[in-house]
């Protein structure tokens, strides 16, 4: 479906809800075939994908596609397809001991239809991962892309029709309206990527149907340059995951914490390693545009913003601001006051803020006082100080030494903590938020529950001495 009017998206749920009701429990090979065809239309189409991303974007590389969307999206396909089967195998167990010889077992069943919201910033990967998911549980799925990205939104719901079959899976496009209806729907689960602000609304909306929902959001995620850190080796994965995409990533570094009296220091190391990664910024085609003129002028009443405010602004790269093609040449900003947006909103562009620390717990309670993160980057060889960032801080995922690859591990779940998320996926994780993983208790012929029946007399006083016994 190409385009949807909010009045069909009820008679489209009911014609999933059809299909799945004939076929509630497919077995393996039914869902690898249907895992075979999402690689399918990924590895034929790939030359598409990246040329439509590229033109939603005004000129995003074609290589970042290949790396952050399209290999992320055929390794979870891969990785579902070689655990399925362990991860369709129902878990075994004795029964509790006064129980016994009784069974139980934990059988993976499928939730139904599944509604998957998409974002703008990773069109691809955030529709295959969660579709991965569903399928690999033996849902349906509906998915809603965004429409910021019309030419891939398009593309996307076209090809989903050309390789599955009506009622299996399909694709939703339109404006806000649309989206405000499809996230109403009485889904049997519910997953929604984008702003914290707009989750509110989308949970709000599937509270009224009891819907379970996982909620994938964002947020300020901080990078800490501990005492014990290569120091230019933490400022070129920071800068890497500040700099792909443009920063439009959840997960990018958005401000870094680092020992008072190196902020120079990173800057000077930062803008070296700009200009090795990219020596044309503007016009090497390796460097994204913000995706549309609304963004691209939010991100520049920050920064000015922050300057008004008391900020210093340090451009690292000698490339001025493109307006026409909306590029943002990456910025660090110091001596920015916490009461400038951008220290309180999520960044989600070039911009990077730079906060000095006197003592390594300096910058663990200022994390702490904020709401917590989706991802947290801690660049410290020690291990006492990695154990010790572990057990004092919550965030929706860590990652020691590197930024944004935590989210490619098929076997971690991905997913945020308060105001970054609820719930998570990837991998067995997701198979798990896609299923009731549904609890049987199998009684045996022969059986001592017949002792515990009424009336309660004196056998019954001593089985009950035996079972309160401390």
């Amino acid at each position: 479906m190409t385009h949807a009017d909010p009045d069909q998206l009820s008679d489209l749920l009911d014609t999933m809800r059809a299909a799945q009701r004939a076929q509630p429990h497919p077995t393996a090979d039914m869902r690898r075939q249907r895992l075979d065809a999402l690689a399918a239309l990924l590895g034929e189409h790939q030359d598409a994908i990246c040329a439509a991303i590229d033109a939603d974007f005004g000129g995003r590389p074609t290589e970042e596609t290949q790396l952050l969307e399209l290999f992320p999206s055929l390794q979870a396909v891969r990785h579902a397809r070689g655990h399925l089967r362990r991860w369709m195998k129902p878990k075994r167990h004795l029964a509790g001991l006064w129980f016994l010889p009784a069974r139980t077992l934990l059988v993976p069943r499928p939730l139904g239809v599944v509604g998957i919201i998409v974002p703008w910033n990773y069109p691809l990967f955030l529709a295959v991962g969660p579709l991965v998911d569903a399928l690999a549980a033996g849902n349906r799925a509906m998915v809603k892309m965004s429409e910021y990205t019309p030419r891939f939104a398009a593309l996307f719901a076209d090809l989903i029709a050309q390789y599955f079959p009506e009622g299996e899976v399909c694709v939703v496009n339109g404006d806000a309206s649309v989206a405000q209806a499809f996230s109403a729907l009485p889904f049997d689960h519910l997953l929604f990527t984008g702003s914290t602000a707009v989750g509110r609304h989308v949970m709000r909306a599937a509270a009224a149907n009891l819907t379970p929902v996982t909620l994938e959001l964002g947020g300020k995620s901080p990078a800490i340059i501990g005492p014990g850190a290569r120091f230019e080796a933490a400022v070129e994965r920071i800068v890497y995951g500040k700099c792909v995409n443009a920063g439009q990533t959840c997960i990018a570094p958005d401000y870094v914490l680092l020992p008072r009296g190196r902020e120079a220091d990173f800057i000077a190391c930062a803008r070296r390693v700009v200009a090795r990664m990219y020596p044309q910024l503007a016009a090497g085609g390796q460097y994204a545009s913000i995706v549309d003129a609304a963004k691209h002028a939010r991100l520049l009443r920050l920064r000015d913003e922050a300057v008004e405010r008391g900020a210093k602004a340090h451009a690292l790269a000698s490339s001025s601001s493109d307006d026409a093609r909306r590029v943002l040449p990456p910025t660090v900003l110091t001596d920015t006051p916490d009461a400038a947006g951008v220290m309180q909103e999520e960044i989600f562009g070039p911009l990077l803020p730079v906060v000095p620390y006197d003592e390594l717990q300096d910058a663990l309670d200022y994390i702490a006082a904020r709401p917590h993160p989706l991802a947290l980057y801690l660049f410290d060889d020690d291990r006492a100080v990695q154990r010790r960032v572990e057990r004092s801080q919550l965030a929706g995922g860590m990652c020691i030494n590197d930024t944004l690859y935590h989210v490619a591990q098929h076997h971690l779940p991905f997913g945020g903590v308060g105001a970054s998320g609820l719930g998570a996926y990837h991998g067995e994780a997701g198979f798990r938020t896609f299923s009731k993983m549904l609890p049987v208790f199998r009684q045996t012929r022969l059986n001592g529950v017949g002792l515990l029946n009424p009336p309660y007399g004196a056998r019954f006083r001593r089985m009950m001495g035996l079972l309160l016994r401390r």
